[in-house]
């Protein structure tokens, strides 16, 4: 049996009438770069994550750099963050001439430790980014403690956490800007690159929205360098329409990864772990195991779309060697990038698939 990583055309069949509508709107208006169908998403998104501005862009990547730059940062400056997470999270950062310094993470959520957050603060540190690693929210609470005591921005990287709570509250509103990712492969994926930034701020949306589109003040008049970072009307549409269903497709990975949590209780693994304040999304159901490679290359061998998100942490990699990080330095962070191991998990798994799975591990794992 095959089971697929993502299945984006079982999810393409589910709503595609609505979507080749929307596409076709689009291309009746030729409103291909920005528009409304990007406008109307942005309004749509913005209140979904209960915020009062979301500024589409063309990838998560983006989001994070105009973020950055809205914010002030300059070369010099350092912002607090995970060494467990993809690179685009301080990619933006080191192009700045920005300092990112990582802080260990929790174990159990492998999102940021606060402890060791608080303890990385300096006269040089101007930001902390907290990301919502696998579809967890980040301790948000004590995260912005540290900020406030210390007089620190405090902004999210929500890329894998469209539609996750915390207490009660969408992540997209807990701090003062946050990053989304719309890569295809997302809980909310558009049809191509594409991302946006959700915030309170007026003055940063308005900034954000300038440095989108060339610094542009009028047609031919540039108050500011910026950069050609718009959102593309297919991609709005796209989104608008999936937003829709988002909260099923959410309620589909919690259900398949409550399924795995029974049936893997009685193996030699870890199973994901939630806090009480967080309600998880699960862009990855990742479990914990030994010889982790070896297992990996077994069931993908039985045709299962297993991967590893993520096997090196960003202080060891070659792209950052110039922050002078060494082996050893985050100690969490390192043991849980050699064990972690992520199981297929989007919402139109079959049972069938979900009982492959379960039994392929188990008798991997002897």
């Amino acid at each position: 049996m095959e089971v697929p990583t993502l299945d984006l055309s079982a999810q393409y069949e589910q709503i595609s009438d609505k979507i080749d509508a929307a596409l076709e709107d689009v291309v009746d208006n030729t409103a291909f770069i920005l528009g409304p169908a990007v406008e109307k998403f942005e309004k749509n998104f913005a209140e979904y994550c209960n915020t009062k501005q979301c500024i589409g862009l063309n990838s998560g990547t983006a989001a994070l750099q105009l973020i950055y730059e809205a914010a002030g940062l300059k070369p010099g400056d350092e912002v607090i963050t995970t060494p467990f997470t993809f690179i685009a999270t301080v990619e933006p950062l080191v192009h700045m001439g920005v300092k990112p310094v990582f802080a260990d993470i929790d174990p159990k959520t492998y999102n940021l430790d606060p402890e060791d957050v608080a303890a990385k603060v300096n006269n040089n540190t101007k930001a902390i980014m907290a990301v919502h690693l696998y579809g967890h929210p980040a301790p948000m609470d004590e995260l912005q403690t540290i900020s406030d005591e210390n007089d620190l921005m405090l902004f999210e990287d929500a890329a894998q956490a469209h539609g996750a709570l915390y207490r009660g509250e969408p992540v997209g509103g807990l701090s003062e800007a946050a990053a989304f990712s719309f890569y295809p492969g997302k809980n909310l994926g558009a049809f191509g690159d594409a991302g946006g930034v959700t915030t309170d701020d007026p003055r940063l949306a308005d900034r954000i929205r300038q440095l989108r589109d060339h610094g542009r003040a009028g047609k031919y008049s540039h108050a500011i360098l910026g950069h050609n970072e718009r959102m593309d009307g297919f991609q709005g549409a796209v989104l608008d329409v999936k937003l829709n269903y988002l909260e099923d497709w959410n309620s589909g990975r919690q259900e398949n990864a409550s399924y795995y949590n029974q049936r893997l209780a009685d193996l030699p693994v870890e199973t994901p772990f939630f806090a009480d304040y967080a309600d998880h999304v699960y862009h990855q159901y990742v479990i914990r195991v030994q010889d982790r490679d070896e297992v990996v290359e077994q069931l993908q061998d039985k045709g299962i779309g297993a991967g590893v998100h993520y096997p090196q942490p960003l202080h060891l990699q070659a792209g950052l060697s110039q922050l002078n990080y060494s082996e050893g330095d985050l100690p969490v962070a390192e043991k849980a990038a050699q064990e972690v191991l992520s199981l297929p998990v989007f919402s139109l798994l079959s049972a069938e698939q979900k009982n492959y799975v379960c039994d392929c591990l188990a008798d991997i794992l002897g």
